[in-house]
């Protein structure tokens, strides 16, 4: 499995904290549009934990 950088896996956490924020305000203000949002959250936070 190939080593992730430092500065790449930073982009990868604030990646997921942007997703994680936006899935979080649709869910508050529309929630029918929460599932657009939550597979890249979902991603994001899989490639944070180095999984993917």
């Amino acid at each position: 499995m190939e080593e992730v950088d430092n500065s790449n896996k930073s982009k990868i956490r604030l990646n997921f904290l942007i997703a994680f924020v936006i899935c979080v305000a649709f869910l508050i203000f529309k929630p029918e549009f929460f599932w657009i949002a939550l597979p890249f959250t979902l991603t994001y936070l899989v490639q944070a934990f180095d999984v993917i």
